[in-house]
């Protein structure tokens, strides 16, 4: 097997800018048709480890050798060999928009195959099989500059696919999917790997890890922990969070109902978790949980306070052109000092949503007002951007300085503030993100997560009333997001109104409330408790959208006779639900 393997690295080194050490004595050998998944924190390393896979880049020190061809040794490329070897290579970039090429969808596809020379009708097989395997065949005509961020990722992940590589490099293919499109992109690697593809798989998310052959975890350029799935999980949760990482959902639910007293085992299988926490009831209780805490689990997101709604949308609607429809007779409101979620499937209409309540769009129809200000005028708009602060789905696109420092001052600088607030403000928003230890760096020597808190930094610190995010937690390693949630907590505490697009049904069940775009128009909105009720579960769905994983764990409890467990929208509240009727379970 050792001689099939297409991919070995011996002892690579790579340093940026002269000082920054990105990867540090790495070695690596993956077999053929190995499924490997490479963890780690924000800055760990692992996009630079991918594009070295991928031969992008050739590392200072070690051999490199990329499916049998040695492109680099003792630091030394051979360019002949990278040219080679490239055309047996894949890679779907973190950001979608750095790898699309055309302004057609189907020609973007279409581009690997013919730079391999392909014949015609060969290409048009692979480009209608590549749509057709992410959804996107209604989409062969359209522009890839209109399309949604999670749109543009199945672009990019169809025209990697359709060069059929031997070796496949994903780095964080489904960051900007929905729930469906993420399953989807999951199924369409599992299937890749059982047809002897190669697959090499960056991620933050530790489930999407449980489903690889072998995981590394890349902890400032080396190799920290290696093994199965199980091997690695199996170092604990304190291990792990020193990493910067998180156990998947079955290893910490399990552990934390250990904690409570309750006599499981450690998995981080989800199916064997409920097995055997539904037997446990069923023998102890027969099947019913009298939880005082169940009861009131799905009351754990406080309901909005009622006050004047600062955000109004009066029957928007929006469109790109006569063929690309994006909203259409939208209304809602968004109350001061509330956080709202606002989920729906990929395309649905989210980004463009907070297109029009920063004033950067105008509706086709309807209206849209921000704090009484309507902004179908060009004062009106130039007033709401002095109000909202964006982040964007992109947010790295917003930096430019030469330090991280001098670019979040930038925006307090224009608002004609005095030198020391405008040190204190950033120092504050670097303390907030936790970059105070980057100041000096340049923010293009960022990781992609760092880039995405050093852009919000740049944001808090001109203080807006409002703050609305595309997608502020993808791209960011498990730490991240809980610095992310814990910044957004503690701003909605001091009365900023925040406004967030997310794929995390988690991110969702934390608000006040939640709005659900389908198909361009308000599927539902309403409190947590309201949106995930078991009538709203189904239309969720129905419409391609998940649920919490606490709450669809209680399903699968559920679907095993334990019942009494309310609607848990957090692991807390399952915990609670399930520790007051399991006190005293059998032992194993």
């Amino acid at each position: 097997m050792a001689a099939a393997a297409p991919l070995r690295l011996s002892q690579v080194r790579l340093v940026y800018g002269g000082d920054h050490v990105a990867l540090n004595d790495v070695s690596l050998e993956v077999a053929r048709g190995e499924r490997l998944c490479v963890l780690g924190a924000n800055g760990s390393g692992k996009s630079t480890l991918a594009s070295v896979i991928c031969g992008l880049l050739a590392p200072d020190e070690g051999d490199v050798e990329l499916v049998d061809e040695h492109v680099c040794t003792g630091g030394t490329p051979d360019l002949e060999a990278y040219r080679r070897a490239r055309r047996s290579l894949g890679l779907v970039f973190q950001n979608p928009d750095d790898q699309i090429v055309t302004s057609i969808v189907e020609d973007d596809v279409a581009f690997g195959p013919e730079n391999l020379g392909l014949p015609r009708d060969q290409i048009a097989a692979r480009v209608a099989r590549e749509l057709h395997r992410v959804a996107l065949d209604d989409y062969a005509q359209a522009d890839p500059t209109r399309l949604s961020g999670g749109q543009k990722q199945r672009v990019a992940i169809a025209g990697a696919l359709a060069m059929e590589p031997a070796v496949l490099v994903l780095d964080e293919p489904a960051s900007l999917l929905d729930v469906r499109g993420r399953r989807s992109i999951l199924h369409v690697m599992g299937r890749l790997s059982q047809a002897g593809t190669t697959l090499v798989h960056v991620t933050h998310y530790m489930d999407e890890a449980l489903a690889a052959d072998r995981v590394i975890v890349l902890d400032h350029g080396r190799v920290a922990l290696a093994g199965t799935p199980a091997e690695v999980f199996s170092a604990g949760g304190a291990r792990l969070a020193d990493l910067g990482l998180e156990m998947p959902f079955a290893a910490a639910l399990s552990s934390r109902l250990v904690d409570a007293g309750l006599r499981v085992h450690r998995t981080v299988d989800e199916a064997v978790l409920a097995d055997e926490v539904a037997a446990k009831v069923l023998a102890h209780g027969g099947g019913l949980l009298r939880a005082k805490k169940a009861a009131t689990a799905a009351k754990a997101t406080p309901t909005a306070p009622v006050a004047a709604p600062v955000i109004c949308v009066e029957r928007a609607s929006f469109s790109y052109g006569p063929r690309a429809h994006v909203l259409d007779d939208v209304s809602l409101e968004v109350t001061a000092g509330t956080s709202t979620a606002v989920v729906g499937q990929t395309g649905s209409g989210k980004s463009t949503l907070l297109r029009l309540l920063c004033g950067l769009e105008t509706p086709d129809a309807g209206r849209v007002s921000v704090c009484g200000i309507d902004t179908a005028t060009r004062r009106g708009r130039r007033e709401v951007r002095g109000i909202v602060g964006y982040v964007m789905q992109h947010p790295e696109r917003q930096l430019f300085a030469e330090t991280v420092e001098k670019d979040v001052s930038f925006g307090p600088h224009n608002l004609r503030l005095s030198p020391e607030e405008v040190s204190r403000r950033t120092a504050e928003a670097l303390e907030l993100v936790g970059l105070s230890d980057r100041r000096d760096a340049s923010p293009f020597t960022l990781s992609g997560g760092q880039r995405r808190l050093c852009a919000l930094a740049g944001i808090l610190a001109m203080k807006p009333r409002m703050l609305i995010l595309d997608e502020p937690t993808a791209g960011l390693d498990p730490r991240g997001r809980a610095l992310l949630r814990s910044v957004l907590a503690r701003l909605r505490d001091e009365g900023t109104t925040l406004v967030q697009v997310t794929h995390s049904m988690e991110d969702a069940a934390r608000a006040d409330r939640v709005i659900v775009l389908n198909q361009s128009r308000v599927l539902m909105a309403g409190t947590p408790a309201e949106v995930f009720s078991a009538e709203g579960a189904e239309r969720l769905t129905s419409a391609g959208l998940g649920v919490p994983r606490s709450l669809r764990f209680a399903g699968e409890l559920a679907r095993r006779g334990v019942t009494g467990l309310g609607r848990p929208l957090t692991t807390a509240a399952l915990v609670d639900a399930l520790a007051e009727g399991g006190s005293s379970w059998p032992c194993a």
